[in-house]
C-alpha cells in the first residue's frame, strides 16, 4: 500500500529538476496539463503589464472624460477665485512686511545713528582760585559754535565775560553733610565727584554720554567722538584710562578712571547712579579722591572700567616729549596737568604751545600724534613721524619694537621712583653721543587742495650734540623735513595699526631738507618690518 509520502514524493522529485521535467528514472509520465497553466500564467501577466502602462499613460485624458462640462467650468472658477484670493492675500502681506520692514529700518536708524558731538555733555571740574589761569586751557577746545554743550563747576562764584565763549558756570551744592576722613586729601574731591549727578539733574535733552574732565585737560573733541561711537550708550558704559604711574594704581585701582584725563559715563548709567551716589558718598568717607569715590559707587553698580588709552592722566613732571612722540595706536582724546609738565613746544607759553598743536588737529585730527616708524636705507638712518607734533632721526638702525616704546625725558609722580615706577614700558634716553636723536617739531601745516594732502612742515630744534665720529651722513646738515600725508577721517574705523612712511626723493636741490610721505600700509608696498629686515641681512 503505498503511503502519503510515496504519493508525495514524483511531485517533490519534479520540483527539484531545473527543467521542470521528472528525473528520470522516478516513473512519471508527460503531462500537457503543466505546459498550458504557464503560458496561461505568462498570457495574463503580459496582458497586466500592457493595460497598466496604457492606463498610466492615458490617466490624463480619463480624468477629464469623467467630469462633466458644467464640473470643469464650477471647478476652474474654484480654481480662479483660490488663485486670486491668495495672491491678493501674498499681496496684503508683502505689503504689510514691506511696512513693518520700513517702520523697523527707521527706527533702527533714529536709534542707531553715530554719536556727535551734541550728545555728549561736559562736566567740568574747576576751583575760583585758580579759574583765571586755567579757563585759557578750556578756551582751547571748547567750541559752543559746534554745538558742545557743558557746565564748568565751581566751589564759588567768579567773574565770567560772554565774548569767552566758555560753558555756563554753576555753584556745587552744599557738601558739608558728607563725612570725610581722608587727612592727605580736601573735601573738595566730595563735591567734584558729584558733577555727573548734578549735571544730570538739570534735565538736558538728547543727551547720550557725560564726560568729566578737570579745568586743566584739554580734549580733542573729534576723537572722543570717535571713541565713544564705538560704544552702545543705552548700556552702562564707564570709559577712561588708568595713571602712568604704577604706584598711583596700587595706592587708589587699576579698575579707576583717573578724573583729571576725563572720563565717559553712558546716561543710563548716570541715570542709576544719580539714585545712589549720596548713600554711596557715605559708605567711603575715607577715600582720597573724586575719581576712586566714582569707581566704588560703579563696583556697587557692578560695572567695570572699560578701558580706552586715548584719555592721558599724565601724572608725570618735566618733558612729555617721550610719551607724545611714541604715542599709542589709539586716538588721543586728552591731555591733563599741564600746569606741571614743561610746554610740549619749546620756545612757547604752556597754552600757546597746546593752540599750536590745534593747526595740525584740525586738518587731520584723527592722526594726531599718531607715530609712524621708516629708514632711510641710502644714510641708514631710522626715522618716527609723531605727526603734527615732531620727527625725530637717528643715526643707526633701530627696531620698531624699541621705537614705538616712550624713551624717558620725564620724570615719575613719585620723585623716589625709578623708571620700574611706569605703568607701561619705556627705554632709557641713548647714552651713545651717536644715537642721541635730531628732534624737528612742527613749524607750520597746511592743506593742499590740489593735491588733498597736508603738508607739514618740522624744523629742527636747534640743540648742542656731542661730536660723532661714525662715518655716515649727519643729520645735523638737515633744517626742516617735510611730511605729506592725505587725511584720514576713517583711521579708527578700521582695526588699529601704525600708519607707514617712506622716505621720499627730495624734489629740491639743497641737502638741507628730506620729504616723507605718511599713510596707511597698502599691500604691495613694502612695511617698515620688511624694510627694518632688509637692514638687519
Amino acid at each position: 500500500m503505498k503511503t502519503q509520502k510515496d504519493l508525495e514524493k514524483p511531485i517533490w522529485d519534479q520540483m527539484r529538476s531545473p527543467s521542470g521535467n521528472p528525473i528520470p528514472g522516478t516513473g512519471s509520465s508527460t503531462r500537457p496539463a503543466p505546459k498550458l497553466m504557464v503560458w496561461l500564467i505568462l498570457f495574463v501577466s503580459v496582458t497586466y503589464v500592457v493595460y497598466t502602462l496604457k492606463l498610466v499613460s492615458t490617466s490624463r485624458a480619463c480624468e477629464d472624460e469623467a467630469f462633466s462640462t458644467a464640473q470643469r467650468t464650477s471647478t476652474a472658477m474654484v480654481h480662479n477665485v483660490t488663485a486670486k484670493s491668495s495672491e491678493l492675500l501674498i499681496q496684503n502681506q508683502t505689503a504689510s512686511d514691506h511696512y513693518h520692514l520700513h517702520r523697523r529700518e527707521s527706527q533702527e536708524t533714529r536709534t542707531e545713528r553715530p554719536t556727535e558731538i551734541h550728545h555728549i555733555v561736559f562736566g567740568i571740574a574747576a576751583s575760583a582760585k585758580l579759574w583765571d589761569k586755567r579757563k585759557e586751557y578750556i578756551k582751547i577746545w571748547y567750541r559752543p559754535d559746534d554745538d558742545m554743550r557743558g557746565v564748568v563747576w565751581l566751589d564759588s562764584v567768579v567773574k565770567t565775560n560772554t565774548t569767552d565763549n566758555l560753558p555756563p558756570t554753576k555753584i556745587s551744592s552744599d557738601t558739608s553733610q558728607f563725612p570725610y576722613t581722608n587727612k592727605q586729601g580736601h573735601r573738595s574731591a566730595i563735591r567734584i565727584s558729584r558733577i555727573v549727578s548734578e549735571t544730570l539733574r538739570l534735565g538736558l535733552k538728547n543727551v547720550r554720554w557725560f564726560v568729566m574732565g578737570d579745568d586743566d585737560t584739554v580734549f580733542i573733541t573729534e576723537n572722543l567722538v570717535r571713541v565713544l561711537r564705538k560704544y552702545d550708550h543705552n548700556q552702562y558704559y564707564y570709559i577712561g584710562s588708568l595713571s602712568e604711574s604704577h604706584l598711583q594704581n596700587i595706592f587708589f585701582s587699576y579698575g579707576m578712571a583717573y578724573g583729571g584725563g576725563g572720563f565717559a559715563i553712558s546716561y543710563p548709567l548716570a541715570k542709576a547712579l544719580v539714585k545712589m551716589q549720596d548713600r554711596c558718598i557715605h559708605r567711603y568717607p575715607g577715600l582720597y579722591g573724586s575719581d576712586d569715590r566714582m569707581q566704588a559707587c560703579m563696583a556697587e553698580l557692578g560695572v567695570p572700567l572699560t578701558k580706552e588709552l586715548g584719555f592721558h592722566q599724565y601724572d608725570v613732571y618735566g618733558n612729555l616729549f617721550g610719551l607724545l612722540a611714541a604715542h599709542p595706536v589709539t586716538p588721543l582724546v586728552s591731555l591733563h596737568h599741564l600746569d606741571v609738565v614743561e610746554p610740549i613746544f619749546p620756545n612757547m607759553t604752556r597754552v600757546e604751545a597746546l593752540q599750536h598743536l590745534m593747526v595740525p588737529k584740525k586738518l587731520d585730527s584723527a592722526a594726531i600724534m599718531q607715530q609712524s616708524i621708516c629708514y632711510d636705507k641710502r644714510r641708514t638712518w631710522t626715522i618716527s613721524v609723531s605727526w603734527g607734533f615732531a620727527v625725530q632721526v637717528f643715526r643707526g638702525i633701530f627696531s620698531p619694537r624699541e621705537m614705538e616704546m616712550p624713551s624717558r625725558t620725564f620724570l615719575n609722580w613719585y620723585r623716589r621712583a625709578d623708571y620700574t615706577a611706569y605703568a607701561f614700558n619705556t627705554r632709557p634716553v641713548s647714552r651713545n653721543q651717536c644715537q642721541k636723536p635730531f628732534v624737528f617739531y612742527m613749524s607750520k601745516a597746511i592743506f593742499n587742495s590740489t593735491m588733498n594732502q597736508t603738508v607739514s612742515e618740522y624744523t629742527r630744534h636747534r640743540v648742542p650734540h656731542p661730536e660723532c665720529r661714525w662715518k655716515m651722513a649727519n643729520p645735523a646738515d638737515l633744517d626742516t623735513i617735510v611730511v605729506y600725508k592725505k587725511p584720514d577721517p576713517h583711521l579708527w574705523d578700521r582695526s588699529p595699526r601704525r600708519n607707514c612712511c617712506r622716505v621720499l626723493k627730495s624734489k629740491t636741490k639743497g641737502k638741507g631738507s628730506i620729504e616723507i610721505d605718511v599713510g596707511i600700509c597698502r599691500a604691495g608696498h613694502e612695511s617698515n618690518h620688511s624694510l627694518y629686515a632688509a637692514f638687519m641681512i
